[in-house]
């Protein structure tokens, strides 16, 4: 499991880190909401601890972000505000569950635990196509068991592919998934991005139907017809 901590107290965050490292979590520790944001757009995680009083912001920008992308990643809210009207608006900001400063780390791990177990629970997220594993809730992608790191954009285009194993899906449609207010017709944007992810996932999934858009197949003996 990867977790991404949002904390900017250096003890309090070195504390979560090694009982979460005991736990056999890797953690990724960031200070400021500028960085948070940074690793959730490039890198991903499983779940995220989120303290609302960061240096460059409040926390809640960063779960009102992911729930407005309607992401689905699990949020644990570490603050010390302990109002009535705190605790709610975190809650009804999309936080998963929170927790009031200061508190027991054997708590927070028994938390993590229950989230962990939610998220990927049997909730029917979870797609496989010939070895690549894709879990949509946490935008997680394996491929052979190896983690395959993609943009928010290069996930969206995949879970597409992978949830329409076996249909081809049209050029165009694919081209208003990665730009709602696409006009041009000679826009290269998804070109591009079936080429990264070509380039991460290997060139055995992705395959091209010439004249109407993307495939990818149950079968790996399927035609193949690559642009």
């Amino acid at each position: 499991m990867k977790i991404l901590l949002a904390e900017d107290d250096f003890d309090l965050a070195t504390g979560i880190r090694v009982a979460l490292q005991t736990q056999g979590m890797e953690v990724v520790w960031v200070r400021r909401v500028e960085e948070a944001l940074r690793i959730l757009e490039t890198d991903g995680c499983d779940l995220v601890l989120l303290d609302l009083g960061l240096p460059d912001g409040d926390g809640l920008e960063i779960l009102e972000r992911l729930r407005q992308n309607k992401e689905r990643l699990p949020v644990l809210i570490l603050s010390a505000r302990d109002g009535l009207y705190d605790r709610l608006q975190g809650l009804d900001s999309g936080a998963d569950d929170y927790m009031v400063k200061p508190f027991v780390l054997a708590e927070l791990l028994s938390r993590v635990r229950a989230l962990t177990r939610r998220s990927y629970g049997g909730d029917g997220t979870t797609f496989e196509v010939r070895g690549l594993w894709l879990h949509e809730a946490t935008q997680r992608v394996r491929v052979h068991n190896v983690p395959v790191s993609l943009s928010r954009s290069e996930f969206k285009l995949l879970s597409l592919l992978v949830k329409r194993a076996d249909r081809v899906v049209p050029r165009r449609m694919l081209e208003q998934l990665m730009l709602p207010n696409w006009q041009s017709p000679s826009s290269n944007v998804l070109d591009v991005h079936i080429s990264n992810l070509r380039r991460k996932i290997g060139d055995g999934y992705i395959r091209t139907v010439r004249g109407i858009g993307y495939v990818i197949y149950q079968a790996a003996q399927a035609p193949q017809e690559q642009a």
